[in-house]
Formats: structure tokens, C-alpha cells, sequence
């Protein structure tokens, strides 16, 4: 880019190689015929100059002549009386001299005019000879600027083409890119768009269910008689049949509600109310709905302050709470095993059950603020490794409630259980028979 200032407005401006070479050109060729004609103007005047000066140089040496000769004759006139033969002769003679004086004079006139003529034709031929070399000179630069100017758009115009197939190619990696995502998104998610989210979390937990939950029960709920069902119900017993754990399960998918996009939290009541007409301990929703959320996508996310024990998952966590549930109720399952025994009897178990069910109170409190810190140090660990102080103190306090609790389910005895109750006392001490040791 050049900068130009205006020699009336004082203003500057600026152009690019192209105007900035177009404007050099006009003033060049301005410029260059204005100087062609002053030299051509200049050498007229000098050959008129010379030839004035010749011509005035001419006449003066004629008048010079012309005057001698005059008084040549006037002389000779006056010698006529002295002879008029020697008179004609003298004539003669002194008119041969001057004619041939004359003629010597018209010759070098003559002379001087041609070489005045040839000085002048010499003159102007090297002027035009000058004036043609500058010509070709100017030219040859005027082509020369054109052929770098020529040169510089297509410099300019190769840059552009090479900048537009940098950007194109870039946009078609990014293009493919996506593309490729987008492929690598159907086909992670086919199971559970394409065969929608029931099919592939029933086929998920088919494929462990030989090994990890050999006795458990994992189907589709289909009694719809209160008017609402679940989609699935996991239920787990033992050995004796007394039951570990319950879930009702209920899938949703993002596919299911295309015209509106609803929230998970749409789904929490119609869930507890399934839960708690099936006879599930659990409800969880096991959801692709709100797929930007944070929270539903950190774990497992405990909803309990909403709905008693429920819980929304990503379909990756969906065997991992299963897991954990089932471990929580393991812990329970001695005294659900004797509970049952007790009801089989049919006996008096008001405050037996109390006492069972504040134990279930506190180990659930427990296994719930443990289950909270344990997902709270896996999220910790998922952020980063500085986290790693946080998670320690998580993982420790997790490990003192699960501790706690531990111990309350080891220190209960029969005697705690049955204190104040006569008739649990009586009943046990018929089967422990009158030789079993007193606690």
C-alpha cells in the first residue's frame, strides 16, 4: 500500500499496487510528452535561431561586399579619365574580381546555409534520436512495472487461491469430523434409540444375569391394573426366599418424546407411585432426557429428597446401581431372614419390628450418606487429580459410616431385641431350651 497526499486539499490517502502503478503511468507518460514537446520546441527555436543568424551573418557580408565594390567602382570611375582603354580594362578587371569575389561569397553562402542545414538536421536527428531512446527507455520500464504488476496479481491471485483451499480443506476436515462423530454417536447409541432403551438395558443385564445375578428376577412390569406400570421390576431373594432388594425400573428416552422435550423430573411422581404399588423398595430412572445436564450426566444422582429412595442414571450405570443396592441390602439380610421366621410363627412382633425398622432407618441413613460421599469422591477423581485430597477425605468418611454401621449391626443381640418384650422373650427361650447360656 502507498500513501498519497493531494497537493490542493493537503489530504492523504491510500491505494493499492495496481492504482498506485496506474497513476505512476499517467504522470510518466504526461510527464514524458510534455518533455518530448519542449525539446522539439526548443530545437526549432535553435535551428530558426541559427538559421536568422546565418541569414543576418549573410547579408551583412553582402552589404559589406556590396559597399566595397561601390566604392571600387566609384574609384574606378574616377580613373576613367585617365585612360579609356586602360579605364575598360581596369573595369574589367576590377569587375572580374568582383564578380569572382562575389561568387566566392555567394559560395560560401551557399556553404554556410548547407552547413547551417546540416548542423540544424544533425541537431534535430540527435534530438530525435535522444527523444526516441528515452521513448524506448520509458517503455521498457512502462512494461516492466506492467510485468511486475502483472506478476503481483498473480502472486496475489495464487495466495488466494492457495488461503480458499487451506480454508476449504479445513472445512471439509471439520465437515468430515462431524461427520465422522455424528457416525461414531448412531452407532454407539443404535442400542438405545434404534432398539430403544428398554431392549438395551434388558439385553445389558442378560448378559451378566448367569453370573452376577444368577436368582434374581428382571422383567417387564405388565400389570397395568392401577392404571399406570413401571417398564421393569428387579427383585433378589436368598437361599430361603426372603427378599434382598426391589427396584422398579423405568426408561426414558430422549427418541420417546419428539414433540416436546420433557425432563426427567416429569417422570418422579408417576415412578414413586409404581414403586410403592408394586411393593418395590428402589425406584430408579434410568434416562437419556436432558443430555447437556451436568448433574444426570456425573452418575448416579439421588433424588431422595424429592421421592424416598429414588435414584436417576445414565444407561452406563444402570448394572451399577443394581450393584450397589443389592450390596446396601446384603447387609440387612440376616434379620430379614429371621424376621421372616418370627411372622411364620405367628407371634407378637410389634416392637421386634420396631426395633428392625429402626435399624433399617439407620443403616438406610447410613448407607445413604455413604453412597453420597462415594459418588461424591468418583466425581472428584473423574475432575481431576488435585481433587485427590478431597476424595481421600470422602473415601475416609464413607468408610467410618459404612464402620458405623457395621458395628450397630453386629452389637444388635436378641436380648436387645426382645428387651421389653415379654412374649419375644418367652418364645425365644422355649427354642434355646432350659440348658442355653443367658446373655
Amino acid at each position: 500500500m502507498h500513501e498519497i497526499v493531494c497537493p490542493h486539499c493537503g489530504k492523504a490517502f491510500t491505494i493499492d499496487e495496481a492504482g498506485y502503478a496506474d497513476i505512476v503511468s499517467q504522470v510518466r507518460n504526461k510527464e514524458f510528452d510534455a518533455a518530448l514537446q519542449e525539446r522539439l520546441q526548443i530545437a526549432e527555436n535553435e535551428k530558426r535561431s541559427a538559421v536568422e543568424l546565418a541569414e543576418a551573418n549573410l547579408a551583412a557580408e553582402q552589404q559589406k561586399a556590396a559597399a566595397a565594390k561601390d566604392a571600387e567602382i566609384q574609384e574606378l570611375k574616377s580613373k576613367l579619365g585617365a585612360g579609356e582603354s586602360t579605364q575598360k580594362l581596369a573595369v574589367a578587371e576590377a569587375l572580374g574580381a568582383v564578380e569572382k569575389e562575389r561568387d566566392a561569397l555567394a559560395n560560401q553562402l551557399e556553404q554556410a546555409k548547407q552547413a547551417e542545414k546540416a548542423s540544424a538536421e544533425l541537431a534535430a536527428a540527435k534530438l530525435a534520436n535522444e527523444l526516441q531512446e528515452a521513448k524506448a527507455k520509458t517503455s521498457s520500464e512502462l512494461q516492466e512495472l506492467k510485468s511486475g504488476l502483472e506478476r503481483a496479481q498473480f502472486e496475489k491471485q495464487l495466495a488466494e487461491t492457495s488461503l480458499k483451499d487451506k480454508y476449504e480443506t479445513q472445512l471439509k476436515d471439520r465437515d468430515e469430523a462431524i461427520e465422522r462423530l455424528r457416525d461414531m454417536k448412531a452407532r454407539l447409541s443404535t442400542k438405545m434409540v434404534g432398539e430403544t432403551l428398554e431392549q438395551h438395558c434388558e439385553n445389558t443385564f442378560n448378559q451378566i444375569r448367569a453370573t452376577a445375578f444368577p436368582k434374581a428376577y428382571f422383567e417387564k412390569d405388565n400389570d397395568a391394573r392401577s392404571g399406570s406400570k413401571g417398564d421393569y421390576i428387579f427383585r433378589e431373594a436368598d437361599d430361603a426366599g426372603v427378599e434382598l432388594v426391589s427396584i422398579m425400573f423405568e426408561m426414558k428416552n430422549e427418541a420417546d418424546a419428539t414433540a416436546t422435550k420433557k425432563r426427567n423430573e416429569d417422570f418422579f411422581k408417576e415412578l414413586d407411585k409404581d414403586r410403592r404399588e408394586k411393593g418395590c423398595e428402589y425406584a430408579v430412572l434410568v434416562s437419556l432426557l436432558e443430555p447437556e445436564s451436568e448433574l444426570y450426566n456425573s452418575g448416579i444422582v439421588d433424588v431422595s429428597h424429592r421421592y424416598p429412595k429414588m435414584y436417576v442414571v445414565r444407561p452406563q450405570s444402570f448394572i451399577t446401581v443394581i450393584s450397589l443396592l443389592r450390596n446396601a441390602a446384603q447387609g440387612a439380610m440376616v434379620y430379614k431372614t429371621e424376621l421372616a421366621l418370627v411372622r411364620e410363627q405367628s407371634v407378637d412382633v410389634t416392637n421386634f419390628e420396631n426395633e428392625l425398622d429402626s435399624f433399617k432407618a439407620a443403616f438406610g441413613k447410613n448407607y445413604d450418606l455413604a453412597s453420597r460421599r462415594f459418588q461424591l469422591a468418583i466425581d472428584e477423581i473423574d475432575k481431576s487429580i488435585d481433587h485427590l485430597q478431597k476424595t481421600k477425605e470422602a473415601l475416609l468418611g464413607s468408610e467410618r459410616n459404612l464402620r458405623l454401621a457395621n458395628d450397630k449391626a453386629q452389637d444388635v443381640t436378641i436380648k436387645k431385641l426382645t428387651r421389653g418384650n415379654p412374649t419375644m422373650a418367652g418364645k425365644f427361650a422355649e427354642l434355646q431350651g432350659p440348658d442355653a447360656p443367658q446373655e
